[in-house]
């Protein structure tokens, strides 16, 4: 979004391509919204690969690459193939796991750039198993999938993550890569008042938009509020405050919060480890505290920990005890927040969203 929105500014036509769930969003940016492709979830629940079925002992990994190499990539690649046919565009820019995109562009020949959303992933184990999915796809439209990494597709690589988190080995082999600063992206909404007065210190709870359960909420609830600091938790609207039961005084729930606008008022975020809130929390310097639950959460909960930015609970680990104890240490620690607000001004000095749209059609 931020890219886009850039662009439009920048006097670009943008027409996104998305589900009519981003409608609302993309007009009230003044960018026009295009009907196609589907929802994530929907997506995982097609290939039996949603949050419930991952935690299945016996849960089959290839059941991912099904989802991302064949799944998203046909209804993407068969949607975006009519759009680009319609709209004649001069460049395509396609999210690293919507690769899909990127086969219909090929198929076009219109020139294609892949948008990142944290760290570099390239598939490996049984989840690489995408590039024979996604070959298959491939082939209904002429196009061979590219050797390398699959999911940029020979694409040059607008890359979010920060280099001192990046992969080295990516960086050292990477001759397109475009730097591209991670700026976070809400929706306008208010703020309750004492966030912005901040007279107390405040902890920022989120456990992202696929993954949230009421008990490790209420887990992580429980452990902040031994703390005597202020407490702002976001369910995502999947989980319902009447869920966590009694809260006290000092712990206030919303369904959603413009985490943009949020994020440089907190003291400490205990998160999920999503790529979104991990990149936000890189920009606004805030130390983190990471509760992965899945997907690619454990790996950025490493990468946070490597990088001194804070602290991770993993697995049967996760007591009110540890997170109380753990969190009280991040918010003593004048090395973790001195490490936070060094990675805030590494993201600063990134070329911006302005920055980047200004020479995206060098690569048209």
């Amino acid at each position: 979004m931020p890219l886009a929105v850039a662009a439009r500014e920048l006097g670009h036509d943008v027409a996104f391509v998305t589900t009519d769930r981003f409608a609302p969003t993309l007009t009230a940016q003044g960018i026009e919204h295009v009907t196609g492709g589907m929802d994530m979830l929907e997506a995982f629940e097609l290939g039996n690969a949603g949050p419930a079925a991952r935690k299945e002992p016996d849960f089959d990994p290839r059941r991912v690459s099904a989802v991302f190499g064949r799944i998203l990539a046909s209804r993407y690649a068969a949607d975006l193939a009519q759009v680009i046919a319609d709209r004649k565009p001069d460049l395509v820019v396609h999210e690293v796991a919507n690769v899909g995109a990127a086969v219909a562009a090929k198929a076009a020949g219109v020139p294609a750039v892949c948008h990142s959303f944290g760290r570099y992933w390239e598939p490996s184990g049984p989840v690489a198993d995408i590039r024979r999915h996604l070959a298959e796809v491939a082939a209904g439209y002429g196009v061979e999938v590219p050797d390398g990494d699959v999911m940029r597709f020979g694409n040059p690589y607008l890359d979010l993550c920060p280099p001192s988190v990046q992969d080295r080995d990516f960086l050292a082999t990477a001759t397109d890569r475009v730097p591209l600063r991670p700026v976070q992206f809400a929706e306008p909404g208010g703020l309750p008042p004492w966030v912005l007065d901040h007279r107390e210190p405040l902890v920022y709870l989120t456990l992202g938009t696929a993954f949230t359960t009421a008990g490790v909420l209420r887990t992580a609830i429980d452990g902040l509020a031994a703390l005597g600091v202020r407490v702002l938790v976001s369910t995502s609207m999947l989980v319902g405050v009447d869920e966590l039961g009694d809260l006290p005084d000092t712990v206030t729930v919303r369904a959603w919060l413009p985490q943009g606008d949020l994020l440089p008022h907190a003291d400490l975020v205990v998160h999920h480890g999503g790529a979104g809130t991990t990149m936000g929390t890189f920009g606004a310097g805030v130390p983190h505290l990471v509760l992965p639950q899945g997907a690619d959460q454990f790996a950025n909960a490493a990468m946070v920990t490597e990088a001194g930015l804070g602290d991770r609970v993993l697995g049967a680990e996760l007591t009110a005890e540890v997170v109380a104890a753990k969190a009280r240490r991040l918010l003593a620690d004048d090395a973790v927040r001195d490490a936070a607000r060094a990675m805030a001004d590494e993201v600063a000095a990134m070329p911006s969203p302005h920055d980047v749209a200004g020479v995206l059609l060098d690569y048209a």
